[in-house]
């Protein structure tokens, strides 16, 4: 690059929710990527959580949980899954984060007696976030997601600020509002007037976007293009066309054919280098979209209404399915409609059971009704968190004899608490930000089936939990044929179980799908996929 300053590129939504900024910010920087940039994305939610992590899954979808221990919002799963860059603490600022600061320095005496309101003190502290992430790296560029939608009450703050970044840094910084161009299907037209007003309501904000980018069903033609940019003063090239796509790994290569990434780098004023390196990506993309062959793995959990509970389990099913040649069809099941009597024809045609992670004690039975079936028939079983707690109830019940054994998280009161809560845990009485969090090492056994899935002895894996194997149950699980094959070296807790007996039977306490990228598949995720390959091959 020619320059030593970083680049802040912007982007904002209109006319609608759900648009895609996330995806779209994830294909900018990986557009930059490929031509050799160095580039991270942040989050800016309006909302007043500190953070995700109390959320029900049925409001925001998944909770992601970066190696720092944030938990933050989803999109930033896809900020790594596209990058494969680790994302922290950083790159997700919510509202309550800023107010939580702004309030804790007026307590503290930082302001000087000064009245504390919205403009400066929020607006700056909005800013030093946004430059804060620029010290956390070596990055020439930082794109900054701005959540919810221009004329937000909640978003105004943010915008104000972005207003203010963009006068002081000049050049260096730049706006693209990604925006809706429905279709009229009584009158065979796409509509720009929505559009039109959502800038007219940036611009009140004092905010000109320099990019538009614009989610449509069908093609935009020039003299479509050229009424935006005029009614919308951004040039006609700045005009992008985001159709539909079948698969969100394709967003980077149509935005690479409308050329987004050479519009931003020519507005601000950075040499094109001359190669676009995307080659692993659409080697990637031919095997997710030509697979050899299809399997169907059960997803066993509580929010499968709101598949995005799962988000991160699901594109790790992708990666792992694209190493194997097979496409990965997810059978969303209702843990609450699954009992022993049923559990048979629900699983049918399956070649593998994933059993979810999840909190509180609705559909466990279900859960644990599941895990029997795969035991006991031979069927490939990945346990993630509670899926994992789960099968150790299951094995202490129905194997080792010890009626109504349960995790004392369900169960206070029981016999045989062979899931209990951590040490860590037993004074914590906040919820925010208590649990067990972010990345810890565990290590691996060897002559097991995580041996052979890492092929390394040392590992660490991402985690978000409170309760944890009962270790004075181990010597009785392990004679009986389940076994810790990974331990943490430092508090001794047991990471990872498995049946030797079984064809493919593994439960981890931490959340593998976190780590899951194109690039980097999660091993855990290729085995899984790959043992339920060979169980498929058996059952036809």
């Amino acid at each position: 690059m020619s320059t030593t300053s970083i680049k802040y590129i912007f982007v904002t939504g209109g006319v609608t929710s759900s648009l895609g900024k996330g995806i779209l910010a994830a294909s900018l920087a990986k557009l930059l990527q490929a031509r050799g940039h160095t580039v991270t994305i942040q989050k800016l939610d309006p909302y007043i959580n500190v953070d995700p992590g109390t959320l029900n899954p049925y409001e925001h979808g998944e909770c992601f949980v970066t190696d720092d221990g944030a938990e933050t919002d989803l999109d930033l799963g896809h900020y790594e899954r596209f990058l494969n860059i680790p994302t922290s603490q950083a790159n997700n600022v919510t509202t309550g984060r800023i107010y939580q600061s702004v309030i804790e320095k007026e307590r503290r005496g930082d302001y000087l007696g000064k009245t504390v309101q919205v403009i400066p003190h929020i607006t700056d502290e909005i800013k030093n976030r946004i430059k804060l992430l620029g010290k956390t790296g070596n990055y020439e560029f930082i794109i900054t997601e701005i959540g919810g939608t221009v004329g937000d009450i909640e978003s105004l703050p943010y915008i104000e600020a972005v207003r203010q970044l963009k006068w002081e840094l000049g050049r260096d910084a730049m706006v693209i509002h990604l925006t809706l161009i429905p279709y009229l299907s009584t009158t065979g037209e796409l509509k720009t007037k929505p559009t039109q007003h959502s800038v007219k309501l940036l611009l009140e904000y004092g905010v000109q976007p320099d990019i538009l980018v614009c989610r449509t069903e069908h093609p935009l033609n020039k003299d479509i293009r050229n009424k935006i940019a005029l009614f919308c003063n951004v040039a006609p090239n700045a005009v992008i066309e985001a159709r539909d796509a079948s698969t969100i790994y394709e967003v980077p290569l149509l935005m690479e054919e409308e050329q987004l990434d050479v519009v931003v780098l020519n507005q601000l004023n950075i040499p094109l280098t001359p190669n676009l390196d995307l080659n692993k990506w659409k080697e990637f993309l031919h095997k997710f979209q030509h697979p050899e062959f299809e399997i169907k793995i059960g997803l066993v959990g509580k929010y499968v209404e709101l598949k995005d509970s799962y988000k991160s389990i699901s594109e790790a099913f992708i990666h792992a399915g694209a190493v194997n040649n097979c496409k990965v069809s997810i059978e969303w099941i209702h843990s609450e409609s699954i009992d022993d009597v049923n559990v048979g024809e629900k699983f049918k045609g399956l070649s593998g059971i994933l059993v979810a992670p999840g909190f509180g004690q609705r559909g466990i039975e279900g859960k644990i009704s599941a895990i029997k079936y795969a035991r006991e028939n031979g069927i490939p079983f990945f346990g993630i968190c509670l899926g994992m707690q789960c099968a150790v109830i299951e094995y202490a019940r129905n194997v080792l004899g010890l009626e109504g054994a349960n995790s004392t998280e369900m169960d206070p009161k029981t016999k045989f608490p062979v899931i209990n809560l951590m040490d860590g845990q037993k004074k914590v009485t906040k919820k925010g930000g208590t649990m067990r969090l972010g990345s810890y090492p565990c290590v691996v056994k060897e002559n097991t089936k995580a041996w052979n899935t890492y092929k390394q002895k040392d590992i660490n894996e991402r985690h978000r939990h409170r309760y944890e194997f009962n270790n004075e149950y181990l010597p009785a699980f392990e004679k009986s044929g389940m076994m810790a094959s990974g331990i943490n070296p430092e508090g001794n807790l047991v990471e990872i179980i498995e049946i030797k007996s079984h064809p493919w039977f593994v439960g981890v306490q931490f959340h593998p799908e976190y780590k899951s990228t194109v690039a980097n598949p999660h091993p855990l995720f290729v085995n899984f996929v790959k043992a339920a390959v060979e169980a498929g091959k058996l059952v036809h």
